[in-house]
Parts: C-alpha cells; structure tokens; sequence
C-alpha cells in the first residue's frame, strides 16, 4: 500500500496556517453542531478569561488542524467539532488563525469533541493515517477526546494515559471532569436556541452548571426581586 505522506524536503519551510487550506473540506453535517459549540464556548469563556487573563488560549469550532504535512494538505488534517487549546496567543501575527498548525504552534489540545451523526463509527475508526481515532490517538494527542451520541444523550469519553487514549468513566454524578479548568463535562436535557433536546454543558466542582448569559441575566433578575420583596417586607421601599 503507498503512503499517503510525501516525502519531506528538509530545504522546503513548512507552511503556515495562512498557506494551508482552512478547512478538512467536510461540510457541517447536521444543524446540531453550530448551536452545541456555541453553548460549549459561551458557558466556557468566564472560566477561561479567569484562568487565562491574558487570553492566552484558542477555542477551534470545524477549525482544521494539521498534524501532518501531506499531498495534498488536506489528508494531514482533522477539523474537530470543538477543541480547546490552552497557553496559546489568540492572534498569530495580529490574524485570526485560518487553522491551527501543530508543526508550527507545539501545544496540544486539552479538550478536544466530535458530535456523532449515526452511532460514532466515523468517530472510533482506528485505521492507519485516516480514521479519527488513529490520528487523534496517534498524532494530536489531546488530553481528553468525547465523542458526544446525541441519539442516546451520551458522551464516550477517552483521556491520554501514557501517551495514548483509553476509555474514561464518569463520576457518581455522570460527568467528567477537565481537572486543569476546574469544570465537569456532561448531558444537561433543556432548551437552548429554542430546541428542547440534550445538550453537553459544563458544571463547576461543586455540581453547579455554568449559565449562559441569557440564564445569568434571568437569575440576577430573579434575586433581584427577591431582594426587593424582602425590603418591602421590612417597609423598605427598594426604589429609594
């Protein structure tokens, strides 16, 4: 069988992310997947810009990332679902990034997700240079790896022990915890952007799920009201 790697000439710079194409050239598969990595991101950010003031990290929504050099490029490339690289500048050269390259930036993605579209085979293939799995396993490395089955409202779950991914188990409460960002990730069932279905969200250590801006907008105004009937309760007029 021929390789699908070309031969690197050690003379030939390898490209960046503004020479490589931005994307693996698979389409968005389903309508879930924009809304489920806008939930994981918002839910996410208070966390990270307090762990990372300097913002110092990436958040890749079908942003390509290339482990390989290939011809052509696109075989040495994978664009997960979601993924989060931590301990990297926002900006390259003052630009948004097209793709994240690994030959060019080092760090390895922390939590990187796939949303199954049938029952995650594509997810857990396992074959040489190709399948998801093998090159995630094999050459990105992240520090965990979910396949989220939203037919059955479940996240399979892998984390890297010595260097390579195996099946984690969830704690008592069904979750899994990213022990570097302090959060748990699991199945909230609920509505967002109007679909009541099951949705992956975070949780703090303490079991409580991190908000959306609309849902801290509605407790604040919740307390708020609780605050002011209390007032009145002692003949204070709150408005004063």
């Amino acid at each position: 069988m021929s390789s699908i790697l070309a031969p690197l000439n050690l003379n030939t710079p390898l490209p960046d992310h503004n020479q490589l194409p931005s994307n693996d050239g698979v389409p968005v598969r389903n309508s879930l997947e924009p809304w489920q990595s806008s939930l994981l991101s918002e839910t996410l950010e208070p966390v990270l810009r307090t762990r990372y003031p300097e913002g110092d990290y990436f958040i890749g929504q079908d942003c390509g990332i290339y482990w390989e050099k290939t011809d052509p490029p696109a075989q040495g490339c994978k664009a997960p679902d979601w993924y989060l690289i931590p301990n990297v500048p926002r900006l390259l050269d003052g630009q948004m990034r097209r793709s994240y390259v690994l030959w060019q930036e080092l760090e390895l993605p922390l939590v990187l997700l796939e949303y199954a579209s049938d029952r995650g085979a594509e997810e857990r293939d396992n074959t040489p240079m190709r399948g998801k799995f093998w090159v995630y396993d094999r050459k990105i490395h992240p520090a965990f790896y979910g396949i989220y089955l939203p037919d059955e409202a479940r996240i399979e779950m892998y984390h890297a022990v010595e260097h390579h991914l195996e099946l984690m188990p969830s704690n008592q409460a069904g979750r899994f915890p990213i022990r570097d960002l302090g959060v748990e990730l699991g199945i909230w069932h609920g509505s967002y952007a109007g679909y009541e279905i099951p949705w992956m969200r975070w949780w703090d250590e303490s079991g409580r799920l991190l908000p959306t801006r609309e849902e801290s907008e509605i407790r604040e105004k919740l307390e708020n009201e609780r605050l002011a009937a209390k007032l009145r309760a002692l003949g204070v007029d709150p408005n004063v």
